[in-house]
């Protein structure tokens, strides 16, 4: 992937240690699979994965648990900064074409823990996205641990763990976060096979598949094997090969996420459609 080619954008931020101060929780946050990581963090060590994770829920958030200032690759902040510079102009472009304005999120790049509008959390939890100061947080470990333990590698690979995040951004900027939440409060599933976290989760794959199709039309950056790689990190993150991986069998009733199919599925809609329009993953088979 020749990612120098993309737009630079000025939002990612390098924490200094914690993500500036506990917060009060500000909303349920949203993640590539860090949830199913702790759950094998804790299967494998015998610790109850939860506790590695504040939840916040409205209650201070406590300081973040190893939280310390980032120590940012130059090189490796420069590839955040384009790869998050051509979701922005991706964006930006989609809703204009429908009469909206986008608004850029943040991307803080921390080191061990942070705190956030959600709670604070651990560099276990894996990337996620925070609705509560429309926030993307990301440990650039994360990008060594999809490639030693997940088996995922390449640029576009990593290109892809940030385009589903900003995917969360964007369902936060069109009202889905909101619609979930009042389904929610009625009552709706959210955990399991056919729950709406799954659903909202199938959607931010979508919508990074969304992304790659205009990015590649517009930059034509990707090169051989790319593609490739992008698909086996979805795969590689599904409930199912996380659950089956960490315990050997597979429990439907807890899914968050979907599985393995579901987001290579839903990655591919969106990057052969380039139109969200083909992402309602709430509606029909997930």
């Amino acid at each position: 992937m020749d990612w120098q080619k993309g737009e630079t954008s000025n939002n990612v931020e390098v924490d200094s240690g914690g993500g500036g101060g506990p917060r009060f929780g500000g909303g349920r946050r949203m993640g590539l699979g860090g949830l199913l990581i702790l759950a094998i963090l804790g299967w494998v060590f015998f610790k109850n994965p939860m506790a590695l994770l504040d939840q916040g829920g409205g209650q201070p958030a406590t300081t973040a648990p190893n939280a310390q200032p980032a120590q940012v690759d130059p090189q490796q902040k420069l590839f955040v900064e384009k790869i998050l510079g051509s979701t922005e102009k991706t964006w930006g472009d989609i809703f204009t074409s429908m009469g909206r304005t986008y608004t850029d999120p943040k991307l803080d790049l921390f080191s061990g823990g942070v705190n956030t509008a959600c709670g604070a959390a651990s560099t276990a939890v894996g990337p996620f996205y925070c609705p509560g100061d429309h926030k993307i947080y990301l440990d650039l470990d994360f990008f060594q641990e999809l490639q030693n333990r997940f088996h995922a590698s390449g640029d576009f690979a990593r290109a892809y763990v940030i385009a589903h995040e900003v995917g969360h951004h964007v369902q936060q900027q069109l009202g889905i976060f909101a619609k979930v939440q009042q389904l929610q409060r009625q009552g709706a599933q959210m955990d399991g096979a056919d729950g709406l976290s799954v659903r909202q989760e199938l959607q931010a794959d979508c919508f990074a598949g969304v992304w790659a199709n205009r990015s590649q039309q517009r930059l034509q950056w990707l090169q051989p094997g790319d593609v490739e790689s992008a698909l086996n990190a979805a795969s590689q993150i599904g409930d199912d090969t996380l659950q089956r991986e960490a315990r050997g069998t597979v429990v439907p009733d807890s899914f968050t996420h979907g599985t393995s199919a579901q987001r290579v599925k839903w990655f591919k809609t969106g990057m052969v459609s380039g139109d969200i329009r083909s992402c309602n993953t709430f509606a029909g088979e997930p």
